[in-house]
């Protein structure tokens, strides 16, 4: 699936340039979804996550314990560049970005496994799923805050399939502490593209994702596009899902759900 992800972050990447051509003076400045962040701001971290793996010697991005944090640091060095600046750095490093991405895919170094701050430790190649992931939410959800033709950009099953299988391979680690205190496991059933049925289940260390349903408890009924949104908080869960079964105990596992 992870090579399958770089020829979805292409078409993204793709998308993203045409975008970044037709922004105005005010668009480039306007407030986006992501709180504190203008549309440059955002565009200016997707152009630094590319710049941060093809060549992390010549960027400070940031070395704390938590990737949110971690990803304010190039924005704000950057805050007085020209929206010019910032699609130069976009162009240059999305292309070596993405080279270093597909070389990944290729043993040994597709199941290596690192550690990512808080988004927990991942096989390399999974890498080009979590852009994918981050390309998708931030031009759909962040930038569309502000600008209505990022907000109605293709939903393509490749890519929301790509990021559904970021979303759910970390789902586990970066929402550990919050499941920590739930016992209540549930079905996500995901309606349209990138359709399927996982089981999340209370495990140990982790709680545990498995594709099907369980009969026995409640289903979260969504859109891959929608679980974008409010499984990071972006939204509330209520307003994106439609929950059967004893609503009541779903509740505190959906609470926990937020995916960085």
């Amino acid at each position: 699936m992870s090579v399958g992800a770089v020829e979805a972050l292409q078409a993204e990447i793709g998308r993203a340039r045409a975008l970044m051509g037709s922004l105005q003076p005010q668009e480039w400045a306007a407030a986006s979804g992501c709180t504190g962040w203008s549309v440059q701001d955002v565009v200016c971290h997707m152009a630094s996550v590319f710049h941060t793996i093809a060549d992390p010697a010549t960027i400070d991005s940031g070395s704390g314990p938590d990737a949110e944090l971690n990803a304010e640091v190039p924005v704000q060095a950057r805050r007085s560049w020209s929206p010019a600046q910032v699609v130069a750095e976009y162009d240059q490093w999305s292309t070596a970005g993405l080279a270093a991405l597909a070389a990944l895919q290729e043993p040994p170094m597709r199941d290596t496994v690192v550690p990512l701050a808080n988004l927990g430790s991942h096989p390399l190649h999974l890498l080009a799923n979590a852009i994918v992931f981050d390309h998708y939410c931030h031009l759909r959800h962040d930038i569309g805050a502000a600008v209505e033709r990022s907000a109605v950009l293709p939903r393509h099953d490749d890519v929301l399939a790509a990021t559904l299988e970021w979303m759910l391979a970390g789902l586990p680690q970066m929402c550990a502490p919050a499941l920590a205190s739930c016992q209540q496991g549930i079905n996500l059933v995901f309606r349209g593209p990138a359709a399927g049925g996982y089981v999340l289940s209370p495990g140990s260390p982790w709680w545990t994702i498995t594709p099907g349903l369980d009969d026995s408890l409640p289903s979260v009924t969504t859109s891959a596009h929608d679980f974008v949104s409010w499984a990071t908080k972006r939204t509330p869960w209520r307003d994106g899902t439609t929950v059967t079964g004893d609503v009541e105990a779903a509740v505190p596992t959906l609470d926990a759900l937020n995916i960085i």
